[in-house]
């Protein structure tokens, strides 16, 4: 059994900007709910009815060929800062991470596959890739769903197809999405119009934790919306489309940012640099926004490749429950604020200053 410490050493590919094409898009995810028969949904049910049910679901998850050597915890078990840590490398949800009795995680070695246990659903099963890679992190996810199904009873409707505890899941029970960064489409203000007409063809835009939070460091999610009456292909199908699209129009935001005001585009990526470098104190939005245009300023050349993963890691080491848990004690926002400097200002030690080559005199 994988301990805490253990996954906390090992941060997985896909939050490091492993993929060679992970400048625009970060990461694909891929979800699927899922409901057992004869048991009340989670949220229905009482703590003595998720107890019940939580070992049988533990024991057939853990033992799937996936999950060998897991990380597997009832949520009483962890404390808060380890819930939030689990919440910011995008583990478990929010609304997980505020159950505690008869809930429980399990992640593989490799933090690419995740189990909640008595979330919303009975099961949420969750991929992750790094890049735009909806169809391998739909593999994995189709692979262990066929063994879960084998093993467990789903619940599950000939006309309307796995019922779920929300509306929007029922059907295949698949929520995909993928996390893009945009900064091209932000700066040249263009932002609204994407958002707008990716909301028209049915799917969702939403911030860097999902539904309900805000865009930080120019990152947007776009998810599925409607999960009844679409089969896991045409979801797929029209997600990736889409992703590609916008990716498409971050590039040519980018390009046209180069040739019309390549000094403010210069300006405001030495800034971020620069604030990074040397500040003693910084917030953790000012911190996104800088990592954010260092990371396109890599993108564009002022930076090595190796700046983006850099970026990439630092996204995630410097959220406040990674902080608390480095720290090993709660912080204060201050104190939060001072140690994320100090970190940042330790792992840009050897980036030298951006070389601009866009800007002809």
């Amino acid at each position: 059994m994988m301990r805490f410490s253990t996954l906390m050493k090992h941060p997985a590919d896909w939050m490091t900007g492993a993929d060679t094409d992970s400048a625009i898009v970060l990461t694909s995810r891929i979800r699927l709910a899922r409901n057992i028969t004869g048991a009340p949904f989670p949220g229905w049910a009482r703590k003595n009815e998720r107890m019940a049910i939580l070992p049988e679901l533990r024991d057939k998850v853990e033992t799937l060929p996936e999950m060998k050597d897991a990380f597997s915890h009832q949520l009483s078990e962890l404390s808060s800062v380890q819930k939030q840590v689990l919440v910011e490398r995008h583990l478990i949800s929010r609304e997980q991470a505020a159950r505690s009795e008869g809930s429980a995680i399990v992640v593989n070695r490799d933090q690419t596959l995740s189990v909640m246990i008595n979330e919303e659903d009975h099961l949420r099963l969750q991929s992750i890739r790094s890049g735009l890679h909806l169809r391998e992190a739909y593999q994995l996810i189709a692979n262990v769903d066929k063994e879960l199904e084998q093993v467990l009873p789903y619940a599950f409707d000939h006309e309307l197809g796995y019922l779920t505890a929300c509306p929007t899941n029922v059907g295949t029970g698949l929520r995909a999405s993928a996390m893009l960064h945009l900064p091209g489409l932000v700066i040249s203000d263009h932002i609204g119009q994407v958002i707008q007409a990716v909301g028209k063809l049915g799917l969702a835009v939403r911030g860097i934790f999902g539904e309900g939070t805000e865009s930080l460091g120019h990152l947007f999610q776009i998810s599925n919306q409607s999960t009844l009456g679409e089969s896991e292909e045409d979801i797929l199908n029209r997600l990736e489309r889409v992703i590609q699209q916008v990716r498409e129009q971050e590039r040519n935001a980018r390009s046209k940012l180069l040739e019309e005001d390549p000094q403010m585009l210069a300006d405001k990526i030495s800034r971020a640099y620069g604030q990074l470098k040397y500040a003693y104190v910084i917030d953790s939005k000012e911190a996104l926004t800088h990592l954010s245009l260092v990371r396109l300023g890599s993108d564009m050349g002022c930076f090595p490749k190796q700046a983006m993963e850099l970026c990439d890691s630092l996204l995630m080491d410097i959220e406040p429950a990674h902080l608390q848990h480095k720290a090993e004690r709660k912080l204060a926002p201050e104190e939060r604020d001072t140690m994320r400097a100090e970190i940042i200002r330790s792992r840009l030690q050897n980036l030298s200053s951006p070389v601009i080559t866009f800007i002809t005199s």
